[in-house]
């Protein structure tokens, strides 16, 4: 059985508090080895390294079934057949997961948006993907349907 929307949303935003801590010491070892005397030098260096470190965190728990906020919140994932999921499928999940965040980066450019409008893009679009769960016969994220994965209840 899929957990409640409610709890899943909930997962997602403590998921989000703790990756601060990985993106914080990502990002500091990051700037130490490349030797960054400016926030703004290397950035693409740096949003690739960050792109690359939170992959082997997502795909290193996901193939083991879950991340600490989803043990907080009782939730694991496993394939479509209810089987653990392969190192290639987990990582397929983590490049379709990006679909919460890359829609509204993709229009910032050519709208040339403010910070303020890419960040309320981003959460009315976060929003409509989280609800658009509510099409699927097992009230499973999109994302998740594709990459051949499910979350499930552990209760």
């Amino acid at each position: 059985m899929a957990p409640s929307l409610k709890r899943r949303m909930a997962c997602w935003l403590y998921e989000g508090m703790l990756l601060f801590g990985v993106v914080f010491i990502a990002g500091y070892l990051f700037s130490s080895l490349s030797q960054t005397r400016h926030a703004l030098d290397n950035r693409p260096g740096l949003q690739a390294f960050l792109f690359l470190i939170l992959g082997i965190y997502f795909t290193w728990f996901w193939h083991r079934g879950q991340t600490l906020a989803m043990k907080t919140w009782h939730i694991r994932v496993v394939s479509a057949t209810g089987q653990p999921l392969s190192q290639r499928r987990a990582l397929l999940r983590y490049v379709l997961s990006w679909l919460w965040f890359l829609p509204p980066l993709l229009l910032t450019l050519p709208l040339g948006l403010s910070a303020a409008a890419v960040g309320w893009l981003t959460v009315l679009w976060v929003l409509v993907w989280a609800l658009l769960s509510r099409f699927h016969a097992q009230r499973q994220f999109w994302h998740d349907v594709w990459a051949g994965t499910r979350l499930v209840t552990l209760r």
